[in-house]
């Protein structure tokens, strides 16, 4: 019933702008800050694009007041009755110039375009914006959707995304907007944590997208991009510099911070985007937002994002399952203990619910390498892997803990697992036993050297060797006693080092 009632009186209002003269309708966008300039249809569809989507309580007033004064002098009988209603068709608002302050009670957020102590009807407890409060044969325009961003959490949203719209003929454009905090937003900012000195957790920021209402829009700049608060220009992430030749540095479009240039109190704020006018259609938006760091971002995956170690086994048995029209049976598959972002072991083993392959890669560094560069990029299969499609696999997790000589494992087909050994481990390892030769029971072992020169006292000497045969002559002696002086290759390798091998 109330509803019903909310949507007459919103056609109502309607049907009481589509009645203003030049000079009313002048009044009506003049009063809320927008652009009075234009043709009489142009001012009827700027007036009926506010009273669609922006009919606050003020706004309702202030066209009910604008309407009695223009029938007043008819007499009430003219006064109360409507107009005859005339169909509604939407466009786009054709300036962003906008004074706001925001009112937030128990109801929610609540925008005003007026002094907030002003007496408001009963029936106005919310902003009227919605398609539920509007008739169901008026079409409205889609807005445009900003993509969610994993470190910003919106606490407000200020300004929703509006179209920047050129003025006059020129490439270079400013598009005004203003605004005015509650005294809520202002403890909220006040009172946050420093995330870095001089920067505060909950900030207002300004963010620009393509006008396409087709799917959620990422971030990006305009040409020729600049943003006043208050008469001082904001800081705007510059270009990241290229190496290669002939490739154009890339900037990376964030959203702006521009709460050290605010008034933190209840005056008004002033914020001017400077743009170029090439073609392309731009939207901005204003929010309150609390930026979450990568330590909180892991904390949170850590408490919701943890997939049993029984679901990966069954994912693994899946995934190595006998397929009837393959000609190769596939009977384990190796997985890396290693992270492929760092090259160091697993410690948060994560990957994307998306991604097709068993490997893993290190949560800890994934969220630290987005958090300075956003590109939401698996580093396994190079495929989109955004922070709400990430999950940590328990049962990598659990492996971690429990096999720590090894960096690499192999799943079997019933879902159970093998430590692989590192193939320079196994090639290095000795066959037998090494015996120090020091150790007098080993000495007592080794056979007395052959053919050992004595001096006068019959104590062995020291080793001869006879210069003048050449390769020729030391190659025709006996066979015995080649035999006698050969030793195997390995066996003198071993007395050189002073070991010998047990076997």
């Amino acid at each position: 019933m109330l509803e019903a009632k909310m949507a007459a009186e919103l056609v109502e209002a309607k049907n009481m702008v589509m009645s203003f003269r030049v000079s009313d309708l002048q009044m009506l966008l003049g009063y809320v800050g927008r652009s009075k300039s234009g043709l009489k249809h142009e001012l009827v569809t700027r007036a009926l694009q506010l009273v669609q989507f922006d009919c606050s309580p003020e706004v309702f007033k202030k066209i009910k007041e604008l309407y009695e004064t223009r029938y007043s002098k008819k007499g009430p009988e003219t006064v109360s009755a409507a107009p005859a209603q005339h169909p509604v068709q939407s466009r786009s608002p054709e300036s962003l110039q906008m004074h706001a302050s925001y009112d937030h009670g128990s109801s929610g957020t609540r925008t005003s375009l007026s002094p907030p102590n002003m007496d408001y009807p009963s029936l106005y407890g919310k902003h009227v914006n919605g398609l539920s409060r509007i008739p169901p044969k008026v079409l409205t325009k889609p807005e445009v959707r900003l993509a969610k961003l994993p470190f910003y959490d919106v606490v407000d949203e200020l300004l929703k995304p509006t179209e920047l719209v050129a003025q006059n003929s020129e490439k270079i454009q400013d598009s005004p907007c203003v605004f005015v905090l509650s005294p809520r937003q202002v403890d909220l900012i006040k009172n946050s944590r420093d995330l870095h000195p001089g920067i505060k957790s909950v900030q207002v920021v300004l963010r620009i997208c393509y006008s396409d209402v087709s799917c959620p829009q990422e971030d990006q700049y305009p040409p020729n991009i600049a943003v006043k608060v208050n008469h001082n220009y904001c800081s705007v992430p510059g270009y990241y510099p290229s190496n290669k030749p002939g490739v154009e540095p890339k900037r990376p479009c964030r959203p702006i911070n521009l709460t050290n240039l605010m008034y933190l109190s209840s005056a008004s704020n002033r914020v001017t985007v400077t743009w170029g006018n090439y073609g392309k259609s731009y939207s901005v938006g204003l929010y309150l937002v609390r930026q979450r760091t990568s330590s909180e971002l892991l904390q949170r995956l850590k408490t919701i994002g943890v997939k049993h170690p029984e679901i990966c086994k069954t994912q693994v048995r899946e995934k190595l399952r006998l397929d009837p029209d393959s000609e190769i049976a596939t009977t384990g598959v190796r997985v890396s203990l290693i992270c492929p972002l760092v090259k160091m072991r697993l410690t948060v083993p994560c990957r994307a619910e998306t991604c097709a392959h068993l490997q893993c890669f290190d949560a800890v560094f994934y969220l630290q390498m987005n958090e300075k560069k956003p590109t939401w990029m698996c580093p396994v299969c190079d495929k989109p892997a955004q922070y709400d499609q990430l999950i940590i696999d328990g049962l990598l997790s659990k492996i971690l803990s429990e096999c720590r000589d090894a960096d690499e494992i192999e799943f079997m087909v019933d879902g159970s697992w093998c430590p692989i050994k590192a193939e320079k481990e196994r090639s290095c390892s000795p066959v037998c036993p090494i015996l120090d030769l020091g150790s007098p029971e080993i000495t007592a072992k080794l056979p007395p050297p052959s053919n050992p020169i004595s001096n006068e006292n019959g104590k062995p000497g020291p080793d001869v060797v006879d210069l003048t045969l050449d390769s020729t002559s030391s190659s025709s002696s006996s066979s015995e006693e080649e035999e006698e002086e050969e030793s195997p290759p390995q066996k003198r390798r071993c007395f050189e080092k002073g070991l010998l091998s047990a076997c």
